[in-house]
């Protein structure tokens, strides 16, 4: 029996979760022993990952247009909509980082910290819409568990505002809008049999080059205590 869209999203998040020791930097984050300058890196990386996964989203929303896939054009609309506003959140966090103007704009980004969105722009010109949605979907939980985690710890350890903490707030909250969106994708590529296996191959390397941006940003955390 074919599986609803639902199931197939419970099913692939399930299968693609990390290991609970898989983010060597949010428990580090979490316990207040991380640099603060960490976090500012966190933040100048994300300042190129944001406007790439953008520009990735709105190129999977016209491949799905032209394929007369409506389900997967507004996930992946809704998706680079929300790159808007999480740009908009990341400038008081580099603020309340330290972080000027003139380093946010000659700073030089981090290969381990770019491959992601490296990979989501390979996925936006090579694979299918409705593979690509489920395989995002499925990496979004634990990204959120993470950013979620991040903000308390910046308010417990850091004293950061509600505004300097807003980026990680957007990703931890939840999104009915967008959760519709992804299922009514995934049930659209079901039923027109635009779901395949491969999803599952891009979920884990979607979560791999995730784990990269942690390590990288944990190494360094590491390097600058001299441990």
């Amino acid at each position: 029996m074919t599986p609803t869209a639902y199931e197939l999203l419970r099913t692939t998040t399930e299968r693609l979760a990390p290991a609970a020791d898989a983010n060597p930097l949010v428990p580090i984050v979490a316990d207040g022993t991380a640099q603060l300058r960490t976090l500012a890196l966190l933040a100048l990386e994300q300042r190129h990952v944001i406007p790439a996964d953008q520009r990735s989203f709105r190129h999977l929303a016209q491949r799905a247009a032209e394929s007369g896939d409506a389900e997967s054009t507004a996930f992946f609309d809704a998706l680079a909509d929300g790159e808007s506003l999480a740009q908009e959140r990341l400038a008081p966090l580099l603020d309340a980082c330290s972080v000027s103007k003139t380093e946010a704009e000659t700073y030089e980004p981090q290969a381990g910290c770019q491959a992601y969105p490296a990979y989501v722009a390979w996925l936006a010109l090579n694979g299918e819409p409705a593979d690509v949605a489920l395989a995002l979907t499925a990496n979004f939980a634990s990204w959120g568990r993470y950013c979620a985690t991040i903000a308390r710890a910046l308010r417990d350890h850091h004293g950061f505002t509600d505004e300097a903490c807003g980026f990680f707030d957007l990703f931890a909250e939840p999104a009915p809008d967008l959760d519709r969106h992804a299922l009514a994708a995934v049930q659209a590529g079901l039923d027109r049999g635009r779901i395949t296996a491969v999803h599952l191959r891009y979920g884990r390397l979607v979560q791999r080059y995730e784990a990269m941006f942690w390590q990288t940003l944990a190494d360094g955390d590491a390097a600058a205590r001299g441990r």
